[in-house]
């Protein structure tokens, strides 16, 4: 099997590069930035290079996108020709090559405005059911790709599935508010009860969808930590999220305590991984219990992958957002 990695310079192409490459399948990485898991450097907005990267291609696996960090520094055309078109040409000489699995790599973040509960509303039980409500460039052009995606799978027969991965970058949360009342590690291990997943299970997400997109044809697909949470928990998770956690973990208590941290006092949404259990027979192994047991032990709660990967940061130049980006 050949694989075209798109991003490959990025977080998650990094990782799917360094696993394919370790189970000794041929990869082709595709990035418009130089790395050791890049093969061609380019843009996918250039048709005639993407018809080269296709060549004799099996599976595609499409992590290359424009992000939210980047609505300060690039303009809405630059989001249509990287998201959009650049998602174009690839389905469209994925189908003109026959490849039999198209992956493509969206975010919770198209649920945009769905996310926020109303003033007295409970949190918001997110599944693939809920409709997507864009707020901004970033979320209308990967709801448009996603769009595109089904239309080529509709019309063209391509077995393509979309993979809406909640939070796993490593970098330091930009909400000023947040990170002044918050370590990184308290923030990150929060986030795993409702809107976080490790890196390492986002490639196994994947890897299973390549594997299996020719049997399902299509599908939407969250990818995120399997939260503790049931729906019956909604409103009090609103009003006093330690308290229905403590219910579920209570050891988490001392734990935090020891580490002087907290819990948030309020959850906003919580991401249903359910469907892609079910349909992709995806089992992550890194969960808000699991995670909690390694800081007990006194280890690093990321995986080794989240580890060798690192931080790589979302601009070519330091740069620092005005406002908060709300990715996934």
């Amino acid at each position: 099997m050949k694989v075209l990695v798109t991003g490959s310079a990025g977080h998650l192409g990094e990782a799917l590069m360094r696993t394919l490459r370790a189970k000794n399948i041929e990869a082709v990485g595709v990035d418009i930035l130089p790395s050791p898991f890049t093969t061609v450097v380019g843009s996918l907005a250039n048709r005639a290079l993407v018809k080269a990267c296709m060549f004799q291609v099996d599976a595609v696996i499409h992590t290359a996108t424009l992000h939210k960090p980047h609505v300060e520094t690039h303009s809405r055309q630059e989001f249509v020709d990287t998201n959009i078109s650049g998602t174009l040409n690839l389905l469209e000489e994925a189908t003109a090559q026959g490849v039999r699995s198209f992956v493509y790599t969206s975010t919770t973040s198209v649920f945009g405005d769905a996310l926020v509960p109303a003033p007295g509303e409970p949190t918001v039980w997110i599944t693939e059911d809920v409709n997507p409500i864009p707020k901004n460039i970033y979320g209308v052009t990967k709801t448009a790709a996603e769009n595109l995606c089904e239309l080529f799978h509709r019309n063209q027969k391509l077995n393509c599935i979309i993979l809406r991965t909640s939070r796993f970058f490593p970098e330091i949360d930009d909400n000023p508010a947040m990170a002044a009342r918050y370590t990184d590690s308290n923030i990150k291990l929060n986030e795993y009860v409702y809107r976080r997943v490790d890196i390492e299970d986002v490639v196994s997400a994947h890897l299973l969808a390549i594997e299996k997109a020719p049997s399902i044809g299509f599908d939407r697909l969250i990818i995120s930590a399997t939260t503790p949470f049931q729906q019956h928990d909604l409103a009090a998770l609103r009003t006093n999220a330690p308290q229905v956690l403590a219910r579920y973990f209570p050891q988490y208590v001392d734990i935090y305590a020891n580490h002087q941290w907290q819990m948030f006092p309020t959850i906003d949404r919580v991401y249903v991984n359910s469907r892609a259990l079910q349909t992709l027979g995806w089992k992550p192994h890194h969960d808000f219990v699991t995670l909690l047991d390694r800081v007990r032990e006194g280890a690093d709660f990321r995986s080794p992958l989240a580890q060798l990967i690192g931080k790589k940061g979302y601009h070519a130049v330091p740069w620092r957002a005005n406002v908060r980006c709300d990715i996934g």
